[in-house]
C-alpha cells in the first residue's frame, strides 16, 4: 500500500483549489449562511477530547440551532442517551465543527469554531418545548463557515424516496444491544417499547 505522507505529496495529485472553493469561506455568519442554518433541523456535531474523536447527530422540531449574532449559535442539548460524549469532550477542548442537512437540499452548511457549554437560567428556559428544558446549551463562537459542494448529495440521491432503506432488512436497536450483552440488555421487548418510551422522553 502506498501512502500520501506530505501535504506537498497530496498536494501534486490534487492541485490547488479553485477560486470558488476559497472565497466561499466567511469568518461569520453572512446573510445567506443564516438562511441555511436557520433552514436546517439536523446537524452533525464533531468534538476532539482525550479519549478520541465523536461525531453526534442533533436535530429539532424546525431550527436545530439559534443564530444569536453573526459570531454566535446557540444549540440546545436535548434529551439522549446520557452519555455527553460531545459535552465532555467540549469542557476539555472547545474545538467543534458542525455540518447542517437541509431536506432536498444539494447544499450543505459547515461551521467550525469554539465551544462553551451554558446553564445560564435564562438561556435554558428560552429553550423550553412542552414544558420541557434541556439542561445546557452549547454556546459556539464562529470560526469559519462555508457551504459544501452538492455532489456528496447528488452522488447519494440522499432526498430520493424511493431510495428510502426498508427499516425491516437492517438490525434493530434492540437486536444489536442483546447481541453485544449477551442478551441481558435489548431484545424484542426493547424495541417494542422503544416508540413509548422516546415519546415521553423527546424534550
Amino acid at each position: 500500500m502506498t501512502v500520501i505522507a506530505t501535504i506537498e505529496a497530496l498536494e501534486a495529485i490534487y492541485g490547488a483549489p479553485n477560486e470558488a472553493s476559497t472565497i466561499k469561506e466567511a469568518d461569520r455568519i453572512t446573510p445567506q449562511y443564516r438562511a441555511l442554518a436557520e433552514a436546517s433541523p439536523f446537524v452533525a456535531l464533531a468534538t476532539a477530547g482525550p479519549e478520541g474523536l465523536d461525531c453526534s447527530p442533533r436535530g429539532d422540531d424546525g431550527q436545530v440551532v439559534r443564530i444569536k449574532d453573526e459570531r454566535t449559535i446557540l444549540m440546545p442539548d436535548r434529551r439522549g442517551n446520557n452519555r455527553c460524549d460531545s459535552l465532555r469532550n467540549i469542557v476539555r477542548d472547545p474545538r467543534v465543527a458542525l455540518l447542517f442537512l437541509i431536506p432536498g437540499s444539494g447544499n450543505t452548511l459547515r461551521i467550525n469554531g469554539r465551544a462553551e457549554v451554558s446553564i445560564a437560567p435564562e438561556l435554558l428556559a428560552s429553550f423550553v418545548v412542552k414544558g420541557q428544558a434541556p439542561r445546557s446549551v452549547v454556546v459556539i463562537t464562529v470560526e469559519s463557515v462555508y457551504f459544501q459542494c452538492a455532489r456528496a448529495i447528488v452522488r447519494s440521491d440522499l432526498w430520493n424516496s424511493e431510495k428510502r432503506v426498508d427499516p425491516s432488512v437492517l438490525p434493530t436497536a434492540g437486536q444489536i444491544l442483546a447481541e453485544l450483552s449477551e442478551a441481558r440488555v435489548g431484545g424484542a421487548a426493547y424495541d417494542a417499547e422503544w416508540p413509548k418510551r422516546a415519546a415521553k422522553t423527546l424534550w
